[in-house]
């Protein structure tokens, strides 16, 4: 992949990267992006031996959030992609794990990003907040709301009033954030949380991520409805053969994905 493409793809092993490549402009949102995002998402989506994605921004900064110039310039429109939303990512439909790796600020639209994540691994130099209030503005692409669903609520609430950020290190502590990192290693411990992920049979890793997801919003009798499905899924499907094997002959499994 070239360097000047706005968002770098790279494929190592079952593991797709994802790097957001606007350094001279934070990593900032505008349409060319979006765009480039959701590009990439599909063709992780259709790629079956993709297992696990880590994204990432290039430079100091994660991510600052919206380009403000195209927001000036009356391109509020183009930073968001009818399937993904904003950043072609927030509101993005998907199946399997991403994991942002955060070695800066995550700013606005920046965190709004992180929060659609499935994990989170920071460095000791990354924060998180939603400024959005200083500018008159709100934080319209999920931090509202994806907050207090990762933080308490009243950490969530001084987050959204105050606009003010928090640091990696309280974000860990109140469970926002899964591994700390020392500055510049983030990259490196995300890839191995998602080898960790990847030695697991992938088909019941997207079945387990989407029913811990629907216990925001499904009941007790509805998530007990999709638990049996999804066991149900996975008798029918090759790997669920491999997995008592395996352990039956003492080897590590062969997942196929299928």
């Amino acid at each position: 992949m070239s360097d000047d493409e706005l968002v770098i793809v790279s494929i190592e092993d079952h593991i797709a990267i994802i790097t957001l490549n606007r350094p001279e402009a934070r990593n900032a949102i505008n349409g060319d992006v979006a765009q480039a995002m959701e590009s990439a998402m599909d063709k992780i989506e259709e790629d079956d031996s993709i297992w696990v994605t880590v994204l990432t921004g290039n430079g100091p900064v994660f991510c600052a959030g919206a380009d403000l110039k195209a927001i000036s310039s009356g391109q509020v429109a183009s930073i968001t992609t009818p399937k993904g939303g904003f950043a072609g990512f927030v509101k993005r439909e998907r199946s399997k794990p991403v994991i942002a790796a955060v070695d800066g600020p995550a700013l606005a639209g920046g965190c709004e990003i992180v929060l659609a994540c499935d994990l989170v691994v920071a460095s000791s130099a990354a924060r998180f907040g939603i400024p959005e209030v200083k500018r008159a503005l709100v934080a319209a692409a999920g931090g509202l709301f994806r907050l207090p669903q990762s933080l308490p609520k009243n950490i969530a609430m001084e987050m959204a009033l105050t606009g003010e950020p928090i640091s990696a290190d309280r974000a860990y502590l109140f469970g926002l954030v899964n591994k700390i990192a020392d500055e510049g290693q983030a990259l490196e411990m995300a890839k191995e949380l998602a080898q960790s992920i990847c030695v697991n049979a992938p088909l019941a890793v997207r079945e387990s991520r989407k029913i811990v997801l629907e216990t925001f919003s499904a009941n007790s009798e509805e998530l007990w409805k999709l638990s049996g499905l999804g066991m149900a899924k996975m008798v029918s499907t090759q790997d669920f053969m491999e997995g008592p094997l395996a352990f039956i002959e003492k080897r590590a499994p062969v997942w196929k994905g299928k």
